[in-house]
Order: C-alpha cells, then sequence, then structure tokens
C-alpha cells in the first residue's frame, strides 16, 4: 500500500478508505442492510491485511453501533497508532432538545460519546455530517477548534454543502486562527460530477483533500445496466437513490455504464477497479469511501490503485455526462425530514 497525505496535512492515509456504514446492528434503526458484528469483523480485518488504515462512520450509523463494531475491531486488530479513525456528527442521535445541530453543546457532548463507543481517546479525524442553518458558524467552527486543542480531535473534515458555505468557514478558521476543515467529504463519481463546478476547484485551490461517498454510485457503476439484481439496500434507499440519480438523466448514465464495461472488458478488469480508478484520475480526491460487504470488493478496491487510465479513457468515460440536480447543498433539516420519510424502512428519532 502507498500512502498519500490527507490534503495539505502530514497525515498518512490509505488512498482507499473503508465506509462503515455497512457495519451495524441491523436492530438499531437505519439502515437495515447493514452487517452485524461477527460478519463486520473479518471484513474490516481483511481491510487492514490489505494495507488499509483509514475508516470513516458517523454516530448516526445504527445510532452509534457502527462506531461500537468499529472500535472494538480496530482494538483487536490494529495498532491505533497506525490507523486513521474518522466520524461525523450533526443529525439526531435520540429524541428531545439538543439531539442534533451543531451547537456547541451538542459537538461537546457528542464526541465525548463517539470516544466512548469507539473505544478511543482521541478521534483523528472530525467531520460535520452537513451545515447547520440553526446554528453560526462562528459558534460551531470555535467548538470544534476546542476540541482539536484539547487533543480529543486531531484533524476536522466538512460534508456535502453548498461551495459558498464552505468558502466562508474557511474564511472564518483563517481570520480566527482557528483549526482549519482538512476534508471536505462529498459526492461524486461518474454519474454524479456537479461538484465539479465549484466545490472541487475550490478544494483544490484550498489545498483540502475530498473524501468520496457513493464512488459507485450505490453500486450501478459496478455492474452491466441491464442486471436487474436486487438487494436490500437498492429497494429500502429507493427515494433516496432516485434524488441522487434522477430518472431524467437515464439515457446519459446507460451510456456511461456502457462505457465503464467496455473499458473493463477491454483491460480485463471489473467495472468497479475502472469507476475507482476514474476518481484516482483528479489529483484532488484523497480517498473514495468503499463500503465493503465482501472481501473481494475490498480486493477490487485496492486492485483499482495499479490502474492509470489513459487520456482518451477519461474522455469515453466522461463524454456522455448531462448535468443533473444538485445534491450538495441540503443541510436544512426539514428537507432531510422529507427524504427519510420518503425511504421505506427510515428508523429515525
Amino acid at each position: 500500500m502507498r500512502y498519500i497525505k490527507l490534503g495539505r496535512t502530514g497525515l498518512d492515509v490509505s488512498p482507499i478508505a473503508i465506509g462503515a456504514m455497512t457495519y451495524g446492528d441491523p436492530g438499531r434503526g437505519h439502515p437495515v442492510w447493514s452487517l452485524d458484528e461477527d460478519t463486520s469483523r473479518p471484513l474490516i480485518r481483511h481491510a487492514l491485511d490489505a494495507g488499509i488504515n483509514f475508516f470513516d462512520t458517523a454516530n448516526m450509523y445504527s445510532y452509534g453501533s457502527s462506531e461500537e463494531i468499529l472500535g472494538r475491531a480496530l482494538r483487536d486488530f490494529a495498532d491505533r497508532d497506525e490507523v486513521v479513525i474518522a466520524t461525523k456528527l450533526r443529525h439526531p442521535m435520540r429524541a428531545g432538545a439538543n439531539s442534533s445541530g451543531l451547537s456547541r453543546k451538542a459537538i461537546m457532548t457528542e464526541v465525548e460519546h463517539s470516544l466512548r463507543r469507539l473505544g478511543t481517546d482521541y478521534i483523528d479525524l472530525y467531520q460535520i455530517h452537513r451545515n447547520d442553518n440553526a446554528t453560526p458558524w462562528e459558534e460551531t467552527l470555535e467548538a470544534l477548534h476546542d476540541l482539536v486543542k484539547a487533543g480529543k480531535v486531531r484533524y476536522l473534515g466538512a460534508s456535502s454543502m453548498h461551495a459558498w458555505e464552505f468558502a466562508k468557514a474557511l474564511h472564518l478558521q483563517k481570520q480566527h486562527g482557528w483549526a482549519r476543515f482538512a476534508t471536505m467529504q462529498h459526492h461524486y463519481n461518474l454519474l454524479a460530477r456537479e461538484e465539479e463546478r465549484e466545490m472541487i476547484p475550490l478544494c483544490l485551490d484550498e489545498g483540502v483533500g475530498t473524501v468520496i461517498w457513493s464512488p459507485l454510485a450505490r453500486g450501478r457503476l459496478a455492474r452491466a445496466w441491464d442486471d436487474a439484481r436486487s438487494t436490500t439496500r437498492a429497494e429500502t434507499d429507493g427515494g433516496y437513490a432516485d434524488m441522487l440519480y434522477s430518472p431524467a438523466e437515464q439515457d446519459a448514465n446507460h451510456a456511461i455504464v456502457d462505457a465503464v464495461g467496455k473499458i473493463a472488458a477491454e483491460r480485463g478488469v471489473s467495472r468497479a477497479q475502472i469507476a475507482l480508478a476514474w476518481l484516482r484520475s483528479n489529483p484532488v480526491v484523497t480517498a473514495p469511501l468503499v463500503g465493503a460487504n465482501t472481501v473481494a470488493q475490498i480486493d477490487d478496491a485496492v486492485a483499482s490503485l495499479e490502474i492509470r487510465l489513459t487520456d482518451e479513457e477519461i474522455a469515453a468515460l466522461q463524454r456522455p455526462y448531462t448535468p443533473r440536480y444538485d445534491f450538495q447543498g441540503i443541510s436544512d433539516e426539514a428537507e432531510m425530514q422529507r427524504i427519510r420519510d420518503s425511504i421505506p424502512g427510515y428508523a429515525h428519532a
């Protein structure tokens, strides 16, 4: 494994990160497709054996059990000083006042809960899981800065929002001398490239590394267009996935998936390897989050690191793309709740 720096920091991370939303007690809320601890542990160990040292979770994933499962596995299988643990906060964790958001109270409360669940005395990368429009940026950013200075957090990260919001946050951090966001975790893949308009150029200019969620477009880039295999996730995430990949762009999506398949066949590799290699052709991408539920998916992701696409291949993959709905800026809680309510089986506070 050849490690790379996280943005402009000195932190070494693997260019593949494991997305731990896949691992969590299925009985503790969404996602209903998550893997229980006995199934999750061998996958986490296999990732470590493959040289992956970057693991991402969130407090809301299966209401804390993802952090618990990941924390116990890393404690048993890894040297804490060698692994990079990332988690997030923002969304409701319980009913009642101050149960969500990015107020000082919420941040100071949730970091302690995450530290306890992860079984560690510090978090390597602490990320805000969307912006909180109900709390002033200054309150949020100063509280995050205080966590870094207290030694509870090493680096800070943000996630999907409008580029102007992120630019404002970076400006305030610089103005006040507060700890700076090192990463932006956002939605980016061959079927969702709207971030190329503003967020990616901003991150490139500011030296912010990007961590990619849904790098394979919920599996659509990993199989042929007419492969009609159904999964529990596809059945339960329908409303959410439709919002990300609108039927209005299906012709373009079909053409992109076909282009991935053509190049994969010519190279004798999997479609997933081609889609992940395309992400790595963008210098601002630090690592895609791979929510692997099989050993083969981890091996596929690691194998993608050896692929260097030609300019002609990149052009063929990008040519069919058409503009689509920009999901990134949704930070309003009412709008997020509407999305949750559209997903069958989503349990929320």
